[in-house]
């Protein structure tokens, strides 16, 4: 298998970081390494377990980035991280037991027959969304329609973050321009890669009951209508 590193952002996370850690290890890859990418804002134990594991297994990377502002800028730090660590292909997934480690191997099973983006997907046949507010879901799927209407993109789900990317499509975006440094990112990175050779695999999301600022919403309908306009900024 081509070298693979999974970027996780995590704040937070001591009752779910050890067993995710050690699930994913535990895969059959020997290629695979993980890259959680912490910051200022977590205050328990999280980093302090990912540096354990760090200490016993040379496929745990901690990246402390103190410079955040937010899981988006964290995502992108680790890109940068695993871009320049020699990663010919990424997996971005959530560190707080959303997004199972034993789904991993599809993704790498689909990167592994070429394709350039592997899109997690909750809305289409085999996935699912569990403990997770009504409202969250609706709008969720709310927002896959809305993009899709509006982005002229056909996916069944434009909002998970469980997904993978060979090595050049992140060499050729300017992650840095992105629009979005929110709950859009997701979508924002969809559209760009949308004339990719792209597949959707089916995911079983595990939600909380966290809050959705009506701003954040607005921020969302805001970028959605600006993306034709600002697509050309970013890529190279």
């Amino acid at each position: 298998m081509k070298k693979t590193i999974i970027v996780m952002p995590v704040a937070n996370e001591e009752a779910t970081m050890g067993w995710i850690l050690d699930e994913i290890l535990g895969l059959p890859y020997d290629n695979l390494y993980i890259y959680p990418v912490i910051d200022t804002y977590s205050r328990d134990r999280t980093e302090e377990i990912i540096r354990e594991r760090e200490k016993s297994s040379d496929r745990v990377k901690c990246i402390f980035y103190p410079e955040s502002r937010g899981v988006i800028t964290c995502y992108l730090e680790g890109f940068r991280q695993a871009l320049a660590d020699g990663a010919e292909q990424i997996i971005e997934m959530d560190g707080g037991g959303s997004h199972l480690p034993s789904e991993i191997p599809q993704f790498l099973e689909k990167l592994e027959e070429g394709y350039d983006c592997v899109w997690g997907s909750r809305f289409m046949k085999g996935g699912s969304m569990r403990e997770q507010p009504l409202y969250r879901r609706m709008l969720s799927q709310g927002g896959t329609f809305l993009s899709n209407f509006v982005l002229g993109t056909g996916l069944e789900d434009m909002t998970s973050g469980f997904e993978g990317f060979q090595r050049k499509i992140l060499e050729n975006l300017r992650l840095d321009q992105f629009l979005s440094r929110g709950h859009m990112y997701q979508t924002e990175m969809r559209y760009y890669c949308r004339n990719l050779r792209t597949i959707e695999v089916p995911i079983h999301y595990v939600g909380t009951a966290s809050s959705l600022k009506a701003s954040s919403v607005t921020e969302a309908l805001r970028i959605l209508f600006m993306l034709k306009k600002h697509e050309t900024c970013v890529h190279k």
